[in-house]
């Protein structure tokens, strides 16, 4: 499809780390939204997803379905291979410690990180959501490289205080953070809007009645 200037057209880079499930549903809200959405997809990120989320077949037909297109992580033939294949973003999600750590090197070993480093080049939106722990000094070195160099990093720390009830709800406040930070209007998380009581509502109270009955 041509690129409209009026939507966006963004890179989502999924690797191998646990939580595949941000990079599907990132991918489901874009392209829902009517954005060109290129999916990038490592080999580890299929080995995962088969072991906490969907078989690689299934895992492939979802992405037939949501994304733009479906690249191999080693086409390097790919038009968001090149930086004049312009792009409103890349986001890695989740982003394994060892593309942080190629990102913030510039190692280009993927397509994945040679998407990443498209972005930082051209100034452009990138942001790496990690969700490992605990993270090393090379680690938070890595982080403040890429921060430096114009990109977002952000943790896959879902917050409690919009009192999530489903696993979507945990999913949905992490992807609505990445689209806040592209600049992109949703609803996918309640806004903070003040301390309200959470007895009787809230996943911890469910925790502990559980526990102590």
């Amino acid at each position: 499809m041509g690129w409209c200037p009026s939507l966006g057209r963004y890179v989502v880079g999924i690797t191998g780390s646990s939580g595949v499930i941000y990079g599907l549903r990132l991918t489901e809200v874009l392209s829902s939204s009517g954005h060109e959405v290129h999916v990038v997809l490592s080999r580890e990120a299929k080995l995962v997803s088969a072991d906490e989320c969907l078989n690689e077949d299934a895992l492939m037909s979802l992405l037939g379905k949501i994304a733009s297109r479906v690249h191999d992580e080693y086409d390097f033939t790919a038009p968001i291979a090149s930086s004049s294949y312009l792009v409103d973003g890349t986001i890695v999600i989740p982003c394994t410690l060892k593309t942080l750590g190629e990102i913030a090197n510039s190692i280009q070993s993927t397509l994945i990180s040679r998407a990443a480093l498209n972005s930082l080049r051209l100034k452009r939106p990138l942001i790496v959501v990690v969700r490992e722990t605990p993270l090393s000094t090379i680690d938070l070195i890595n982080m403040l490289k890429i921060s430096l160099s114009g990109g977002v990093v952000m943790p896959a720390s879902p917050a409690f205080y919009e009192k999530p009830q489903t696993i979507q709800d945990l999913i949905d406040f992490i992807v609505g953070k990445v689209l806040d930070v592209l600049g992109l209007k949703n609803d996918l998380y309640k806004r903070w809007e003040g301390l309200k009581s959470t007895q009787g509502t809230s996943l911890c109270a469910r925790f502990y009645e559980l526990v102590s009955s």
